[in-house]
């Protein structure tokens, strides 16, 4: 399904209100033109030509999407800053205020589709921070724009169709209708193709709203991760700690029975020894062999199979464990400089304010205001002034 759309290192802490109204963009007759041409294949994707019309009649070429269609921070993000972001204190503990506020709904999904709350939950979190931000670019603008510029328009066009038909059917109303840049929406943040292929309705009412409805939205995980293979009772994997030795046939595709890993000496991360019985397990060193080192199971790959990414799996997979009442990591990274949970960054920001810095709101967004007076400070420090949000300028606020 994939939301390459959301800069999840931000972690917009803003309410998941209706879209605000498209921004006044010119007309582009270029554009227009792509639009119209799209009415014949919709049709034949089974969209009724009145819908299609009145969908499309007003939308223009958003160019802000284009822009972030090569960025994911899931592969440009240091891996120690994106899940300092995502797995921090705050999260661990909404995640554990919604287990118990869905306790009962939760245990329903897990008796139905095999999958424990925590992960249901984990997803949740990670996606929308709980349904607190679903993204604000309006999708059928941003769709249509990606169908009719840059790169992979026929996939965005297929996702195009999807809305358009997710709407056709009732599921979804397209007044207010926004999400990511790429297309993803929801609590749990689905495309459209995976929302009509995977959605179910989870409070009975007859319809799919993954928008609207909180127990339509967690259903729909549970059943994406069951038709990823996920293996009920089995964990996802575990930080371990490795010997000395040669461990570069690491990677998520490199299973090995967990003999073999007995066998080279691996332990878990606190000294105990790995589960008996020969369980496919792969090594996975994701800021290589000075870092966290982790054996990941099927139960990885379901999570992975939703955002392709080592970092975005390795978010949910450790935000569930955190959940389950586990400690966290036990081995750094490997970095002289961590990166900042959402509450360090608002009393960086909180500091940098006390400075005279005019960056605006304290949010913990990190955005070029905030970069600009870091660098500032940085300079002033006689620290390399290279705007980063890390522990190392806020150690040194707080000293002073």
């Amino acid at each position: 399904m994939t939301t390459p759309a959301l800069f999840l290192l931000a972690t917009l802490a803003v309410p998941a209100a209706p879209a605000p109204a498209a921004p006044e963009l010119p007309r582009d007759a270029a554009f227009e033109a792509c639009v119209a041409s799209l009415r014949a294949p919709a049709a034949a994707a089974g969209i009724r030509s009145d819908t299609f019309a009145t969908l499309t009649a007003d939308l223009r070429k958003d160019p802000s999407v284009l822009e972030s269609l090569d960025y994911q921070p899931e592969f440009r993000t240091p891996i120690w800053d994106y899940l300092a972001g995502l797995v921090d204190d705050e999260r661990v503990d909404d995640g554990r205020a919604r287990l118990a506020e869905h306790r009962e709904l939760l245990d329903r999904l897990a008796a139905e589709y095999q999958v424990d709350a925590e992960t249901i939950v984990a997803v949740w979190g990670v996606e929308s921070d709980y349904g607190r931000t679903f993204g604000r670019k309006p999708l059928l603008q941003s769709l249509a724009t990606l169908s009719c510029a840059g790169r992979r328009q026929a996939f965005f066009r297929g996702e195009l169709f999807a809305l358009i038909r997710l709407i056709q059917a009732g599921d979804l109303r397209a007044e207010g209708l926004a999400g990511s840049w790429a297309g993803a929406f929801g609590h749990t943040q689905f495309m459209p193709s995976t929302y009509q292929r995977i959605a179910v309705d989870g409070d009975g009412d007859g319809r799919r709203d993954l928008v609207a409805s909180i127990p339509d939205a967690l259903a729909s995980t549970a059943n994406y991760l069951r038709k990823a293979g996920w293996r009920p009772g089995e964990a996802w994997g575990f930080e371990v700690r490795l010997p000395a030795g040669d461990f570069n046939a690491a990677g998520r595709q490199a299973k090995k029975p967990m003999a073999h890993w007995r066998s080279r000496g691996v332990v878990r991360a606190d000294g105990s020894h790995l589960p008996a019985g020969d369980t496919a397990a792969a090594l996975l060193l994701p800021a290589g062999r000075e870092g966290p080192a982790f054996l990941v199971q099927r139960n990885y790959d379901a999570i992975y199979s939703y955002n392709a990414a080592e970092s975005y799996a390795l978010a949910i997979a450790l935000l569930s464990d955190r959940l389950r009442g586990g400690p966290g990591l036990v081995a750094d990274w490997p970095t002289n400089d961590p990166g900042l949970s959402r509450a360090e960054r608002r009393q960086l920001q909180e500091r940098l304010l006390a400075r005279g810095h005019d960056i605006g709101a304290v949010d913990g967004l990190i955005g070029a205001k905030t970069r600009d007076a870091i660098a500032a400070e940085q300079r002033r420090l006689g620290l390399t002034p290279d705007g980063r949000a890390g522990r190392a300028i806020l150690e040194a606020l707080r000293k002073e």
